[in-house]
């Protein structure tokens, strides 16, 4: 093989590879940089979140999930509208339970039979 060859295989390999890096570049910088955004945002939503509940005063209970302002905890109320609240009652402690957002149907009886179930 002449050297010329060898120098004309050589710039064409080495030119092939340029492109190649480029257009790999290319799509990288294209979906993979909205993934790392989409990333940055959550965790600046999430930050924001902390930085509201601890600007709001309540001096009972901040519901974590609504930062609604309560007595107690089993008086958060659900997070989203379509669920219903059901208090499952503390056997211990009366006037205490935990609250328990269900959603799909109109009542809590499923959750009361459950907790009488376990109960025993």
């Amino acid at each position: 093989m002449s050297l010329s060859l060898r120098l004309t295989l050589f710039t064409l390999a080495f030119a092939l590879f340029t492109l190649t890096n480029a257009q790999f570049q290319f799509f990288n910088e294209m979906f993979g940089q909205p993934q790392q955004q989409q990333q940055h945002r959550q965790q600046s939503g999430g930050q924001q979140w902390a930085m509201h509940a601890e600007s709001l005063s309540c001096s009972e209970y901040l519901c974590p999930d609504t930062l609604v302002c309560v007595t107690k905890p089993v008086d958060c109320p659900c997070p989203n509208v379509q669920d219903i609240k059901c208090v499952v009652p503390d056997a211990q402690e009366a006037g205490s339970g935990t609250r328990i957002c269900v959603r799909g149907g109109t009542d809590c009886v499923q959750v009361e039979k459950l907790a009488k179930k376990f109960a025993k």
